[in-house]
């Protein structure tokens, strides 16, 4: 009998002249507005920020987003967060 390894999706980042973001492997967005978008993937917490950010287009079935605007960082999180804290998580973090 064979077991089947969880092929588990990419995470990939195309980031073109610091006004448009392709990103992969994206589990869930945690919240989002002109400034800060902030959302889990693959690998764990990812924070974009920036000014007059834009979410053009964001698959459920294949975790992909596009984002436009004023890109000025894209900084990671924990590894180990894969999706968002409850209430009293956020309390003890």
């Amino acid at each position: 009998m064979m077991q089947e390894k969880a092929v588990k999706p990419n995470h990939n980042l195309i980031l073109e002249n610091r006004k448009s973001l392709s990103i992969s492997g994206i589990t869930d967005v945690d919240s989002f507005d002109e400034k800060a978008i902030c959302l889990y993937t693959q690998l764990g917490e990812l924070t974009i920020q920036g000014k007059e950010l834009h979410i053009d287009a964001m698959s459920v079935e294949t975790g992909d987003m596009t984002v436009t605007g004023d890109i000025w960082a894209i900084v990671y999180g924990d590894k180990d967060r894969r999706g968002p804290l409850s209430a009293l998580g956020k309390l003890f973090r």
